[in-house]
């Protein structure tokens, strides 16, 4: 949230340890969403309906510029993992632009769950006030139903479980980590949580803990009913839209009231071993903040960094009208590229050698097409109008690297798919590392024959952004030997049509300022 001229992030964390487990709210400040200075804990476990830890939830500006936070407490160890409930707390001085005390008064918990599954009841949104009311979702499930309970409050104390869940969808599991909020269909500002305009439409994501991914549908608030109904052309479930297809979980928007945006936070869990997490001494990290609009096509959502992140720039080098020849493999040399930003536009003369579409592939589940065929058509194996893209984090030898690279489809009716991949395989000699292929299809319009990719890469981390925003994949990776000034940035062209790089511009990262 923005309080005072001050950002405030609050995040899950055990100050005990690189593993799971007591749970207290972390609280870290900044002037720009890059630099951070770490506070000490906002909240810990200290009373009775809190005792076993205090889980995610959410952050409320209320009238008069008052912050409150709802969180979910645990208050006992039993069922597994625990009777949850929602309580909320209060910053000890409002003058205070730093909020660096908070007080959890008497009357906790506000919400308590009236049925029986009292250990899925969790991570509260933030609310939005209308008709009168404040109201707020809380995740939860039923079986293998996923639930969005609706509450409604008068003074943000007493709160009332609405008669019909807000948002259901059977067979998706536990919904973690909801968000609800509305989006312009005019431009790219965001707008305030509790805006209700006829240009306005919503957006509910849930983080599915069954996948491990975040899913969002575009949708219609219904008021009369204070349901939430998606639109015809958002798939609700598995196969459905998300933020980002790579590793991204537990996210979370806020408004931002100076910049007039909304902005998104993912978190990346960690790709390597318990034991290597204790040994470094951290695990999970939160990705780089991203502006988050409506398409103008109004079906889906587009992501950038925030723009704060140009601050870190350093060295820059630009390359324009580069041609690659199938199997060219061009180094792009001049400035550090272990902590790089790298922005390249593809453009092709034909879509004639486009490989054809294997109708085999139809039969894979859904959600998880694009992904196996990463694994299948991976950046070696040659095909026609691609593979072809970056490889990041190369080791001298190309012993270890990962490729970031787009393949064009042609399907039996002549119409072209193109999948975009984040393949972390060969990107560490260590074995006990996860190292799976991301990918996504590109809703992208061919006709300019005209391919964008912005990546962001930083040591163990690397955020591809393809075609504006229009599909996002988080990798971590973990090399050896690609480490530091061992870390190479190439092109490369395993497809037999010609690839010209239109224009590259990559400038070096310095290091943020991280609590």
């Amino acid at each position: 949230m923005y309080y005072k001229g001050v950002y405030h992030l609050f995040y899950q964390y055990n100050p005990k340890g690189a593993v799971w487990g007591n749970i207290v709210w972390a609280h870290s400040v900044s002037k720009d969403l890059i630099n951070w200075i770490s506070l000490k804990p906002a909240i810990v476990p200290s009373e009775p309906f809190d005792k076993y830890g205090c889980w995610s939830g959410s952050a409320t500006i209320l009238p008069g510029n008052k912050p409150v936070i709802i969180y979910t407490g645990i208050v006992n160890e039993k069922p597994e993992p625990g009777h949850q409930v929602q309580n909320y707390a209060i910053p000890a001085n409002y003058s205070d632009c730093y909020l660096q005390k908070w007080i959890k008064p008497d009357n906790n918990p506000i919400i308590k769950p009236i049925h029986e599954n009292v250990s899925s009841f969790r991570d509260p949104t933030t609310a939005w006030f209308n008709n009168g009311y404040w109201k707020l979702i809380v995740g939860s499930k039923e079986d293998r139903r996923g639930i969005a309970y609706l509450y409604r409050s008068r003074n943000f104390i007493k709160w009332t479980k609405a008669k019909h869940p807000f948002h259901t969808k059977k067979d998706v599991g536990m919904w973690e980590c909801p968000d609800f909020y509305p989006v312009s269909s005019r431009g790219t500002d965001g707008v305030d949580t509790s805006t209700l305009r006829d240009d306005v439409k919503h957006v509910f994501k849930a983080s599915l803990d069954m996948t491990r991914f975040d899913y969002y549908t575009i949708g219609t608030y219904n008021l009369i009913q204070d349901k939430y109904v998606p639109d015809n052309t958002s798939v609700d479930g598995w196969a459905g839209l998300r933020y980002d297809y790579g590793n991204f979980y537990a996210s979370k928007t806020f408004f931002d009231p100076i910049k007039k945006r909304r902005i998104l936070w993912g978190w990346a869990n960690e790709s390597s071993t318990a034991s290597e997490d204790i040994a470094k001494g951290w695990a999970g990290i939160q990705l780089i903040p991203r502006k988050v609009w409506l398409d103008p096509s109004g079906h889906k959502l587009l992501q950038w960094p925030i723009t704060e992140l140009e601050g870190l720039r350093g060295q820059k080098i630009e390359l324009s009208n580069v041609k690659i020849n199938k199997g060219d493999i061009v180094e792009v040399k001049g400035i550090p590229v272990v902590q790089a930003d790298v922005d390249v536009t593809f453009i092709f003369s034909s879509l004639e050698k486009a490989e054809l579409y294997d109708e085999k592939w139809r039969k894979f589940p859904l959600e998880d097409v694009a992904k196996r065929i990463c694994g299948i058509k991976g950046a070696t194996v040659q095909g026609g109008l691609g593979p072809f893209g970056l490889l990041v984090l190369a080791s001298s030898e190309f012993k270890e690297y990962t490729p970031l690279f787009f393949r064009i489809f042609k399907t039996t009716d002549g119409k072209h798919k193109v999948l975009f991949c984040s393949d972390a395989t060969l990107s560490s000699l260590n074995k006990n590392e996860y190292k799976p292929s991301f990918g996504g299809f590109v809703d992208v319009d061919l006709t300019k024959k005209k391919l964008s990719l912005r990546s962001l890469i930083d040591h163990s981390v690397v955020e591809s952004f393809v075609e504006g925003g229009t599909i996002v994949i988080s990798s971590r990776i973990y090399p050896t030997l690609a480490i530091n000034e061992n870390a190479h940035l190439h092109l490369f062209n395993n497809g037999s049509e010609i690839v010209m790089i239109e224009r590259l511009n990559a400038w070096s990262m310095k290091t943020a300022h991280i609590n």
